[in-house]
């Protein structure tokens, strides 16, 4: 199965970035911003992002878009501090572009100024290598 992993931040903390980078660690595949255009086709894509004013970037949407007919399917992984998922607007995109997205996603809190200070946490990390390696197969 060929994987891809894209992810999309603005914090200058990098927790969606660094979510990204646990990935990576269990699937052997590089983890690059959503800038990063698809060279090929993949059966997965691991979409990293997180909640931004109430709703996923135009950077995500704009990637998505541009690599709609090599995507295979998109599994949604999400941080936020309001302890909201990504996946209902990422679905949203998924379905005007016509591109599968897996109804299982991994989701965890993460910290923003003085909120939820300390997250994504060692436990989420673990987590979320956990279902990348589920994912994977």
């Amino acid at each position: 199965m060929k994987i891809a992993i894209r992810y999309y931040t603005k914090s200058k903390k990098g927790n969606t970035e660094k979510l990204a980078a646990q990935i990576s660690k269990v699937t052997g595949e590089r983890a690059v911003p959503v800038s990063t255009d698809l060279k090929e086709k993949v059966d997965r894509l691991f979409l990293v992002n997180a909640m931004y004013a109430s709703n996923i970037d135009k950077e995500v949407k704009d990637f998505l878009k541009r690599n709609q007919d090599k995507i295979g399917e998109v599994v949604n992984f999400s941080t936020s501090c309001s302890g909201k998922s990504t996946w209902s607007m990422v679905k949203k995109v998924c379905d005007e572009l016509d591109i599968p997205l897996s109804e299982k996603e991994f989701h965890c809190a993460a910290s923003w100024i003085f909120i939820n200070k300390g997250l994504p946490s060692d436990e989420d990390y673990k987590n979320a290598r956990q279902f990348a390696m589920s994912m994977k197969k």
